[in-house]
């Protein structure tokens, strides 16, 4: 079950601050993360993230500045998001002195859903590589002079 866990964690140059701002501001995650993203960053809020030509919508369940975002997404058209029929996605800044910031992402849920142990390792295997890819692509938003 440990190989279907999702998560990824990497060290950023950059204060807890600019690093919430850039995970939580739609048009700072649109730079790195979703290609279009219509959110309020309140728990409850309803929005929608577009990848491409796929997208759907999304819950925000936490939301603690500057340490802890969450959402949940993935879930059935008519339903609710809840443990069991969604995935959470859960960032959880820590501040390393002024100028760092350790960034933990982990995507759960996968593990509870009706599907396959293949389906399961499938879906696990293709967001850890693209959770990877997207923090890459955080690091070098906030990489960029407009900080």
């Amino acid at each position: 079950m440990a190989a279907r866990a999702i998560e990824r964690e990497i060290l950023i140059e950059a204060p807890a601050e600019v690093v919430w701002r850039t995970i939580t501001e739609p048009d700072q995650m649109s730079e790195w993360f979703a290609d279009r993203v219509d959110l309020v960053v309140e728990p409850g809020a309803h929005g929608y993230m577009q990848f491409g030509d796929q997208g759907g919508p999304v819950v925000v369940e936490t939301v603690d500045p500057p340490t802890r975002f969450s959402f949940r997404w993935n879930h059935p058209h008519e339903e609710e998001p809840v443990a069991g029929n969604s995935l959470l996605v859960e960032f959880t800044l820590t501040a390393e002195g002024d100028e760092r910031t350790r960034l933990r992402v982990a995507e759960s849920g996968h593990e509870l859903r009706d599907w396959s142990d293949d389906e399961k390792q499938r879906y696990a295997d293709e967001h850890q590589r693209g959770w990877a890819k997207f923090l890459d692509r955080l690091v070098s938003a906030i990489a960029k002079p407009s900080r």
